[in-house]
């Protein structure tokens, strides 16, 4: 099997977040039969499924590779030009949802690992481990964030792990993801007293009092550090569910996100949100959840690697970013150093999803590569 076929096995596997819908058994069964320790687990009211696998070489550090194969719904099917779970080769290009995120990744990195043990004859100073979850895109509560507590409980270290998104905007190559901003999601209630349009004073409008908070949030929390960009606040949704034109609302809603960088703790963007919304009013109730703090936990002995294999099998020089959005390296970086590569997400979650089929390859040999490197 090619990466291109295990690519397309994988997309045919409705996989949409978090059911598992038999993918990680389907790789478990490949990793078991080349020799790998598997653990399928589950975690969560709804047993979400997860796969960590692992092959002991001999003495040295564990490398993992981490990534998902649940996938977003595929939405309007009518924008779609094929089934989005039926794999399609087009004009060199692989079409399917899941393709560019990530898939694909996944099948390289697989596919990579298991040349590298024939290669080596199933002999080479250390461990080979993989973590997949089917809970990234959704609450990721019970995927790769419960594996770690697994890992922790079982004794089970990790030295190193490449989480495989896709970090590449245009070109393979061109971006590893070295740490991520932290991300904060916000819900906001304004109360007022609802009354007549055309008696305003006898009524209090909480829209006024929230587009004055809008201002107030939308001040700069700082102009960035070394690694990160500034931090940024985007608000996503505003509701006041009224379809009267002649009634003033009693209160109105508002939802917002916060990613911020290494200057702040998630507690400490939260303090700052609260200040602000309590300089316009006190009549408010706000909600937050909190995704991943801010982090950079790269290593030059994992860095380095990845650079090379890119450089040699690409030719392009990678930039080393903290840009984007979460991922779950954001619950990996708590146990080892972390780095992400993958495929070009120019197409992920959108329609007609895809990759070139030559960048699958070649995503694969820089996998291989990686690890001739790691394992030197």
């Amino acid at each position: 099997m090619n990466t291109l076929d295990l690519s397309s096995k994988l997309i045919k596997f409705k996989s949409v977040t978090p059911d598992n819908s038999g993918t990680l058994e389907y790789i478990e069964q490949i990793l078991k039969k080349n020799r790998f320790e598997c653990h399928l687990l589950e975690f969560g009211k709804d047993k979400i499924k997860n796969l960590y696998a692992s092959f002991k070489g001999g003495n040295g550090p564990n490398i993992c590779f981490a990534g998902h194969t649940d996938v977003v719904p595929p939405g309007d099917l009518k924008q779609w030009n094929t089934n989005p779970f039926i794999p399609v080769v087009k004009n060199g290009n692989l079409y399917g949802r899941g393709a560019s995120d990530m898939k694909t990744a996944v099948a390289s990195f697989i596919i990579a690992a298991l040349n590298f043990l024939e290669e080596k004859k199933f002999a080479f100073k250390g461990t080979l481990s993989f973590i997949l979850t089917a809970d990234e895109e959704g609450e990721a509560e019970f995927g790769t964030k419960s594996v770690i507590k697994w890992l922790k409980k079982k004794n089970k270290k990790i030295d190193y792990c490449l989480v495989g998104e896709p970090t590449n905007q245009k070109k393979l190559g061109e971006m590893i993801k070295i740490g991520r901003r932290g991300s904060v999601n916000f819900s906001l209630k304004v109360f007022g007293s609802q009354g007549h349009v055309a008696y305003p004073s006898m009524a209090s409008n909480p829209i006024n009092d929230l587009i004055k908070i809008c201002y107030k949030l939308q001040r700069p929390f700082d102009k960035g550090s070394r690694q990160f960009q500034p931090t940024s606040l985007v608000i996503t949704s505003i509701d006041v569910s009224n379809k009267i034109s002649n009634l003033i609302p009693n209160q109105v809603e508002m939802k917002f996100n916060v990613r911020f960088n290494d200057k702040f703790k998630s507690s400490e963007i939260i303090k700052i949100i609260i200040k602000r919304i309590k300089s316009v009013t006190s009549k408010y109730k706000l909600c937050s959840k909190v995704s991943g703090e801010s982090f950079i936990n790269s290593s030059k002995l994992l860095t380095d690697p990845l650079v090379s294999s890119i450089k040699k099998i690409t030719k392009v020089n990678p930039k080393l970013s903290t840009s984007g959005g979460t991922s779950d390296a954001r619950f990996i970086y708590q146990i080892c150093p972390v780095i992400e590569f993958g495929s070009i997400g120019r197409t992920m979650h959108k329609s007609n999803e895809m990759v070139e089929v030559k960048n699958i390859e070649k995503l694969t040999q820089i996998y291989n590569e990686f690890l001739n490197l790691m394992f030197k």
